[in-house]
């Protein structure tokens, strides 16, 4: 997989799942476990990579770098 999440977007991945997950400690009753969802968000931003948007063609990561020219 190749890198497509850019430092803001990482940056803005990481504060909403720490707050996502934040709800498995602070909602009560089942709906808590929805907090887990969190991770996938911080798991795109330590990878550099998301699926979703490899299949929509986005990329937050700016130009790519010509080498050649």
């Amino acid at each position: 997989m190749s890198i497509n999440v850019g430092s803001i977007d990482r940056a803005v991945r990481v504060m909403v799942g720490i707050a996502m997950l934040s709800a498995v400690f602070w909602v009560d009753g089942s709906l808590r476990w929805f907090g887990l969802i969190g991770l996938v968000p911080l798991l795109t931003a330590a990878a550099g990579s998301c699926p979703l948007y490899t299949i929509l063609g986005v990329n937050t990561c700016g130009a790519p770098h010509n080498k050649g020219a």
